[in-house]
C-alpha cells in the first residue's frame, strides 16, 4: 500500500472514530463593530523578570480573582507560570506550575501556550506540548485540593498526511457554549515555508475532539497584509451579539500584530480591516497571544510584546494590557 493510500485509509478511520465532523456554533445575529480600537497600558503588566520572555497569557475568572496561567522562557525551555490578581492589572506570580517532561509525549521544550477555562472548582488548562517543529495539544486539570494532574497523551494531535494540520497543532483557546467545548487552534502543514491557519474543533469532555471536516476557518492574508505569512493565537468570544476572533498575523519581516475578525456561527469569519499594533518601545515589533474578557460593550484583552521580530522566542516578551471598544 502507498503512503497516500495509507493516508487515505487513516483520515476515513479518523472520520468513523468521530475525529471529524460537520458542525457550527450556536447561530448568532449581532452587528458588526465599527471602528474597534484598542486602549494599551503605555507600561507592562507583568514583567519577564528573570525570563527571557513572558508571553501567552491566559486569563480567566475564579472567585472573584482573576487568574493568569502566562508562558515562560528560560532560554531553554517554556513553562507555565500562574499569577493571582483582584483587578486584572497588578498581578502576582505564584510560581511554575507546568513544566514539559521529557520522558514523556511532551519532550523537553515546551509545556505552555495554553487556554484557562474555570468550571465550578475546576481548572482546566489545554496546553502546547512535544517536538518544536511539530506540536500537539495536551491538558491539565487543577482539582479542588489544589493538585494539578496531565492527561497521559495528547488530546488533540496533528492531522493525517496531506490535511492542512499534518505538522502540528498550537496555541489552542478553549470556549464554552451550551454543552460543548470549542476548541479553536493553529495548524501547520509540510509545505515550505509552513503554512499557518486557523481551525476548530468541539468536544463534550474536553478531551475527545472532532475536528471540523471544512477546516481551515481562518486563512492568512494577501501579499502586503499584516498577516501574510502566517497567522495563529486565535482568542474567541461573544460581543456585540456576534463572534469575535483575535488573533496575531505575522509579516515576512517576523513583525507581530493584533487582527480582528467577526462571524455569526463561529465557522465562517470576516477580516475586519482594524490592525493592531504596539506604540511603546517595549511592544514595537510584537503584539500577540491575545486573551480576552467580556466586561459589558468593552472587551478586556491581555496580550504578549516585544521588541525584537523574533517568531517565537527571544523577543524581551512581556504582558501588556488593554481595552477594546468600538461603535
Amino acid at each position: 500500500m502507498n503512503r497516500r493510500a495509507a493516508a487515505l485509509l487513516a483520515a476515513v478511520g479518523l472520520t468513523g472514530c468521530g475525529g471529524y465532523a460537520d458542525f457550527s456554533l450556536p447561530p448568532r445575529h449581532g452587528d458588526r463593530a465599527e471602528n474597534p480600537a484598542i486602549e494599551m497600558r503605555a507600561e507592562p503588566v507583568i514583567g519577564r523578570g528573570t525570563f527571557a520572555d513572558a508571553l501567552n497569557p491566559s486569563v480567566a475568572k475564579s472567585g472573584g480573582r482573576y487568574l493568569n496561567l502566562y508562558s515562560a522562557f528560560d532560554g531553554h525551555t517554556w513553562r507555565t507560570v500562574l499569577a493571582e490578581s483582584a483587578d486584572g492589572l497588578a498581578w502576582h506570580d505564584r510560581g511554575v506550575i507546568l513544566s514539559p517532561d521529557p520522558r514523556t509525549w511532551e519532550g523537553g521544550y515546551i509545556a505552555a501556550n495554553g487556554s484557562a477555562v474555570v468550571l465550578g472548582d475546576r481548572l482546566l488548562y489545554w496546553y502546547q506540548a512535544g517536538l518544536k517543529s511539530s506540536p500537539q495539544i495536551g491538558l491539565a486539570e487543577r482539582d479542588a485540593t489544589g493538585a494539578w494532574r496531565k492527561d497521559p497523551r495528547p488530546v488533540l494531535e496533528s492531522g493525517p498526511y496531506g490535511s492542512w494540520d499534518e505538522d502540528g497543532v498550537a496555541d489552542p483557546y478553549v470556549c464554552r457554549q451550551d454543552s460543548w467545548f470549542y476548541l479553536y487552534y493553529l495548524g501547520q502543514d509540510r509545505a515550505r515555508p509552513t503554512r499557518q491557519r486557523i481551525g476548530v474543533a468541539r468536544s463534550r469532555d474536553g478531551r475527545r475532539w472532532e475536528k471540523l471536516r471544512t477546516n481551515p476557518v481562518l486563512e492568512s492574508g494577501g501579499p502586503g497584509a499584516f498577516d501574510e505569512a502566517a497567522i495563529g493565537e486565535p482568542a474567541v468570544w461573544i460581543w456585540r451579539g456576534s463572534y469575535y476572533m483575535l488573533y496575531t498575523g505575522t509579516n515576512f519581516a517576523g513583525e507581530r500584530a493584533l487582527g480582528l475578525a467577526v462571524s455569526g456561527d463561529g465557522v465562517r469569519w470576516e477580516k475586519l480591516p482594524a490592525v493592531f499594533r504596539g506604540a511603546q518601545e517595549w511592544n514595537s515589533k510584537v503584539v500577540c497571544d491575545p486573551s480576552v474578557l467580556a466586561d459589558g460593550d468593552a472587551v478586556r484583552v491581555w496580550f504578549g510584546g516585544g521588541d525584537v521580530a523574533s517568531p517565537d522566542e527571544n523577543l524581551h516578551g512581556q504582558i501588556g494590557y488593554g481595552t477594546l471598544t468600538a461603535k
